[in-house]
């Protein structure tokens, strides 16, 4: 057992080193795998759920994962009620209502419109700090293989729209909690 760990330690480091070995290993029982599996078929279709949720935009944040990027939008007091949506690939991602073209970095635009407002309905004060045209305050999408660039575009009626630059059209999903819209965009076909 221990010449077998000392055998695939040196061979590990002879690959890292460039060094090509003609030399089969057998497995182990403990041995991680190499690469993480990727889920298929998700489509670049748009999605969309005609829900209306009950609760206001808190945050958006992002995650870098193995097969996809991620981004997440919070809405804590949507609890019972599903949240709407409207995620779909655009060719130029224009604010609501004004119509003013808002600039996305990137290959392909994802235009995300959540059935909550970044605003209290009853004190209209703001419960998310987006403003129109400008990058999502907290989000830095440096080293995402997928994420190229985040901008806010308005909320308006209940309705608070995002624009994400991706790499190329890609695949994406739509997924919720009950408590946060998730939309995940995988880095590969």
């Amino acid at each position: 057992m221990m010449r077998t760990r000392r055998f695939a330690a040196m061979l590990a480091a002879l690959t890292m080193a460039g060094v090509g070995v003609g030399v089969a290993v057998p497995a182990t029982a403990g041995a991680a795998t190499a690469a993480a599996v990727c889920p298929t078929g998700w489509g670049s279709l748009p999605r969309t759920a005609a829900d209306v949720s009950s609760g206001s935009l808190t945050d958006i944040r992002t995650g870098a994962h193995d097969c996809y990027d991620r981004m997440v939008f919070d809405v804590p007091t949507a609890g019972t009620t599903p949240i709407g949506y409207t995620v779909q690939y655009v060719d130029v991602f224009y604010q609501d209502p004004s119509g003013i073209r808002i600039p996305i970095s990137g290959g392909a635009i994802i235009e995300i419109r959540v059935s909550a407002p970044a605003y209290d309905p009853e004190t209209h004060s703001a419960t998310y700090p987006g403003q129109g045209g400008k990058a999502l305050p907290g989000v830095n999408l440096t080293g995402y293989r997928t994420f190229r660039d985040a901008k806010f575009g308005a909320s308006f009626e209940g309705v608070t729209q995002v624009g994400l630059g991706v790499r190329a059209r890609l695949p994406f999903r739509v997924s919720q909690l009950s408590d946060r819209l998730v939309v995940d965009v995988a880095h590969t076909w």
